[in-house]
């Protein structure tokens, strides 16, 4: 949101793998002006940070590569605190090598590698600032990332993820002597990932994933070096061996990682051939082609990672060869994809035309996958529908336009598309065609149930029967499912979209650790089954974080289901029981448990049109309401053994947008102010005071983390601050005076706009009563009627410029939505000085009692809110969804069908319309409707 008053091993192809990256110094040359401007004119992302960061601007017009390098390592010099350094830093790096890129002055190897040295960096200064935050002083023994993937390799894109494993060797760990090792463990991890990952004013460094780990649904973020060893020799599966194909140990306690990798390196170099490993591999390959559901030729919207032809196949392509003869050959042990196409032809195993060609490829690839990513910084392989993006991409390359760089990408994919074919049919064998009597008969079977590819649909049950599938392994989770088996597919088949709800169930039956509980539970509760299959199919963001949370469908057994929650004491009292011993990070995951269970459970109902969307997003506004009561409280309690408190002062925690308004969506973000009362010049009472205002933004920061940071039990939500007085310029917590004399001012009018959906959540009864009277004084200034109108109407233009609608259902920026019908409210609420109600609908009754506005608005209001609810689940692209969505999407919104549907939203916006041409004198345009 502006600021601006806007709204808001070393073998020969190692060895040539690294005499590409070498040879680039100060005194190369560059077309540096051409590729500032290319950047600032296709690249937003670069081009702020060239505004941000003039100095090194100026060294990269003067082509001064290296001395931009250096300028860059050291920019996070004087930061106040780690994470803050490491942002500045990775800003300086992601521009200096970019310029250096399209310049032409740094090559693919160097720029890879510039960035994967980064997250090196990165990392060892986090694991360090984690481990001194309780042990002052301490180094980093006993706890090492380890790098995968292509931060392991070296070759890291721009935007790209890390997916570190964390290892620690409990007899070593710098720690507390009362603190547990595992627990210290975790907590240098947990801080970890908030340094690393957690969004600040200043950006983020990397995005974290830590699910490579062994069993990650069930494990701790950190894994002890015993058990991770146990793991990997006895209950690893093919792609954890082709994960450690390009694993090093990049940060901390490096000999230790190095300890680790030469323990399991029988596990990923096998010296005898295993065909049941090989068959998993040809799983996996077929698994790449079978699970991408996009172009198949490059165009828009073609993924280059994952299409065919792309650059995942050729990673593939090497680690396949590298799994297979790696453990005889030791010159295949190479952890770069271009030093392992270059040893594979070495060692005569594909031919060199071949590795040339593939090597070609994947490096144009990866710059094109670059390219993408500078635009807007953000984790893309996709090339853009839109032609004039398409276009900017191209030109951003040097190319001519978006025509020529679909061409180049053609003859590429052809090339490896053609190549990956090959190597599909050398392990078909392996897969095995399904010709055994019990798999015809599972053909027809299938056949019987409708599906349509029943061979392929054969092939893929039994394969999860070959160790691939950790919840099948043991023989009384296979004669558990094979109760099932019959019942499920028929479930399946039944399913709206029989062929996305299969898909959908592989996933989750692939990513959960164990599942002899759940196919007992669904054998003896076999209704589950036909929910299942119906979230599976209609609902991909429940589907996802059922594969996330087998037990999830726990909270389905219960007769009280499809009940909605109770009031939000009721939901607190949930969310705070605790045992006598439980600690600060057990409560956070007990929060989220309760809100996860709570949020599914309301999107069952949701599909299920078991409850009006209206009262499901009351819900999910009063479990939100709860979470923050219960984890602001913890979050003190925890910030108070260290700090005390500051005697006459509380944290007062103010909700606004949705969360303000008690209407949240599956997929709301919190709005959240913070702000304190009483003295800002008190000092804290605890052991290490703190002056007030230093005070409550700090703490004020663990209250976002406690709702933010993931823990075992996953995430909770996203928190926006910048509704704060003066936005992320401004601090995080102010005492409510000064937030009330900012309000009365120096407050733009979009803020007052925001101010009239705030409810203060938390606090004590008195404090909370005060604040609600001055922010309702607040409201009730007067205000000159013609300079509200031209701000309202120059902030929603500007929206209408900057935030398009995402596709047709987009019942919230779709001109005529409920954008439009928020400003006409909130402009009528502080021209008028009534009507407020931080609810919508209440604040558009009042309107309308008022002879303001129609009365006949809530309904379209009504309509478009429930659109807007169900189609976070149910179509979350905001596309026509498929027949069977579109239609329980039209039944969620009292719909007969999808047409219907369609022809209330256009009824929807014309209203909208109507009424704002009415009240501003100036039409809405919905041509779009």
């Amino acid at each position: 949101m502006p600021d601006n008053g806007s709204p808001p091993c070393g073998g020969q192809g190692e060895v040539l793998a690294l005499a590409r990256a070498l040879g680039h110094s100060e005194g190369v040359s560059g077309d540096w002006d051409n590729a500032i401007a290319r950047a600032r004119a296709y690249a937003p992302f670069l081009a702020n940070a060239l505004d941000r960061q003039p100095a090194l601007a100026e060294l990269l017009a003067a082509g001064k590569a290296e001395a931009a390098l250096d300028w860059a390592r050291t920019a996070g010099e004087g930061a106040n605190d780690v994470g803050a350094a490491l942002r500045r830093e990775r800003l300086a790096i992601a521009l200096s090598v970019a310029i250096g890129d399209l310049a032409g002055a740094f090559p693919l190897a160097r720029v890879m590698r510039e960035l994967s040295d980064f997250a090196d960096r990165s990392l060892d200064a986090a694991i360090h600032a984690a481990i001194r935050q309780r042990v002052p002083d301490a180094g980093c023994d006993g706890f090492v990332a380890l790098a995968l993937g292509k931060h392991g390799a070296g070759e890291l894109n721009y935007s790209s993820d890390i997916d570190p494993i964390l290892i620690y060797n409990p007899a070593v760990l710098a720690r507390r002597e009362r603190d547990d090792p595992g627990e210290a463990a975790q907590r240098v991890a947990r801080r970890l990932m908030e340094l690393m990952s957690h969004p600040t004013a200043e950006g983020y460094v990397f995005r974290v994933d830590l699910r490579l780990r062994p069993a990650s649904e069930v494990s701790p973020l950190a894994i002890s070096f015993d058990a991770a060893l146990t793991h990997y020799e006895s209950s690893a599966l093919a792609w954890e061996r082709a994960a450690y194909i390009r694993g090093r140990a990049a940060a901390g306690d490096v000999a230790l990682g190095e300890e680790f990798l030469q323990a399991i390196r029988p596990f990923v170099w096998r010296k005898s051939l295993d065909f049941g490993a090989i068959a998993e591999i040809g799983h996996l390959i077929r698994r790449i082609r079978d699970h991408y559901g996009g172009p198949t030729v490059p165009g828009p919207g073609y993924d280059l990672k994952r299409g065919r032809g792309g650059i995942r196949e050729v990673e593939f392509f090497a680690q396949t060869h590298q799994l297979i003869h790696g453990g005889r050959v030791p010159s295949l042990r190479v952890r770069g994809t271009r030093a392992a196409l270059d040893a594979l032809a070495a060692a005569q195993i594909i031919s060199a035309g071949d590795a040339s060609v593939l090597g070609e490829s994947y490096d144009r690839l990866r710059v094109i996958e670059h390219r993408l990513q500078m635009v807007r910084d953000q984790q893309t392989h996709t090339l853009p529908a839109d032609p004039a993006a398409l276009d900017g991409v191209a030109r951003l390359d040097g190319l001519a336009d978006g025509v020529a760089l679909l061409a180049e990408m053609r003859e590429i994919a052809d090339n490896v598309g053609r190549r990956f074919d090959s190597l599909l049919e050398q392990t078909a064998e392996l897969r095995g065609d399904v010709h055994a009597p019990q798999g015809r008969a599972l053909v027809v079977r299938l056949r019987d149930l409708g599906f349509a590819d029943a061979d392929a649909m054969a092939r893929r049950i039994e394969s999860w029967s070959d160790g691939r599938v950790r919840a099948l392994r043991s023989d009384a989770a296979r004669s558990a499912f094979e109760a099932i088996e019959d019942e499920l597919l028929a479930a399946l088949a039944r399913a709206p979209d029989p062929e996305q709800a299969f898909t959908r169930w592989e996933t989750f039956l692939v990513s959960i650790p164990t599942g002899v509980n759940l196919f007992r539970l669904l054998e003896a509760r076999p209704g589950l089954l036909q929910q299942l299959a119906a979230i599976l199919s209609l609902a991909p963001p429940l589907a996802d974080e059922l594969a996330r949370r087998a037990d999830l469908l726990d909270a389905l057994i219960d007769a009280s289901a499809l009940d909605l929650p109770g009031d939000v004491a009721d939901l607190v009292a949930r969310m705070e029981r605790r045992e006598a011993d439980d600690d600060y990070q057990r409560i956070l995951d007990h929060i989220r448990r309760v809100v996860s269970e709570q949020r599914f459970a309301l999107g069952v109902q949701l599909i299920e049109a078991a409850q009006d969307p209206l009262d499901v997003a009351a819900a999910l506004s009063r479990v939100a309401e709860a979470a923050v009561a219960v984890a602001a409280r913890a979050a003190g309690e925890e910030f108070a053994r260290s700090h005390g408190h500051v005697p006459d002062s509380e944290l007062l925690v103010i909700g606004l947008g949705r969360l303000g308004g008690g209407a949240l969506t599956h997929a709301s973000d919190l709005d959240l102010v913070y702000l304190f009362t009483g003295d800002y010049g008190v000092e804290s009472d605890g052991p290490r005071p703190l002056g007030s205002t230093q005070y409550f933004n700090r703490l004020g920061q663990r209250v976002n983390a406690a709702l933010s940071v993931p823990t075992a039990e996953g995430a909770l939500y996203e928190v926006d601050n910048r509704l704060r007085p003066q936005g992320a310029q401004g601090p995080l917590a102010v005492s409510a005076e000064s937030f009330a004399r900012y309000q009365r001012e120096d407050a733009w009018t979009w803020e007052h706009m925001a101010l009239t959906r705030a409810r203060v959540l938390t606090g004590s009864d008195k404090a909370k009563a005060a604040l609600q009277r001055e922010i309702a004084a607040i409201l009730d200034m007067a205000r000159d009627p013609a300079k509200l109108r031209a701000d309202v109407l120059a902030m929603r233009a500007e929206m209408a410029a900057h935030k398009v609608p995402k596709g047709p259902l987009d019942a919230k920026l779709l001109r005529g939505g409920l954008v439009d019908l928020e400003f006409l409210i909130h402009f009528l609420q502080l021209k008028e000085r009534c009507g407020f109600a931080p609810g919508l609908g209440e604040a558009l009754n009042q309107l309308a009692a008022a002879g303001l506005l129609p009365g006949s608005l809530r309904a379209q209001h009504d309509f478009l809110t429930r659109l807007l609810v169900s189609s976070r689940l149910l179509a979350p692209d905001m596309a026509l969804p498929a027949p069977a969505a579109m239609a329980a999407l039209a039944r969620a919104c009292g719909c007969a069908n999808g047409g219907e549907l369609l022809q209330r939203l256009d009824t929807a916006r014309m209203t909208v319309a109507a009424v704002w041409h009415a009240c501003f004198d100036e039409p809405l345009e919905t041509d779009d409707a």
